[in-house]
């Protein structure tokens, strides 16, 4: 019985010598999106933004790394999207842009789409969203913070 339990406690020992010897996964930092601060308010039905006025409407504004989409998605929510590609965001190309359609974005650089209800990836090589910003819409102000 001793020399059972001594096996098993040596098999305990070396299972965690593996694992602690082992290659760690670790988050890739050239997929992840510099942080960039944003906070700024624009008023949707000026003429500036007359797009985004609408239901389905949609405004490009500076901000963010690479710029922001604003899509304007019911009466009063608005979604705000990071333009840099979640897929090798340090690429000097992946810059994510409206579809002629004003549903999806696309980055011409890798091919990645992305809905804008939600900013899911619809087709690849992406396979996470875009990155989001907080909106808040008072009824006339559109509020966009991190």
């Amino acid at each position: 019985m001793k020399t059972s339990i001594i096996k098993i406690s040596g098999y305990i020992i070396i299972f965690t010598f593996i694992l602690l010897l082992s290659p760690q996964c670790k988050k890739d930092k050239n997929n992840t999106i510099p942080y960039a601060y944003v906070n700024f308010s624009i008023i949707p039905s000026s003429t500036q933004y007359n797009n985004l006025g609408v239901v389905g409407g949609w405004a490009y504004v500076t901000g963010g790394v690479r710029g922001i989409i604003l899509y304007h998605e019911s009466t009063d929510q608005f979604m705000a999207y990071e333009r840099d590609c979640p897929y090798q965001p340090l690429n000097t190309c992946a810059l994510v842009k409206v579809e002629k359609n004003g549903v999806e974005a696309i980055d011409s650089c890798c091919g990645s789409q992305f809905l804008l209800l939600d900013g899911s990836p619809v087709k690849g090589p992406a396979t996470v969203s875009l990155k989001q910003y907080t909106t808040s819409f008072d009824g006339t102000t559109l509020t966009v913070t991190n």
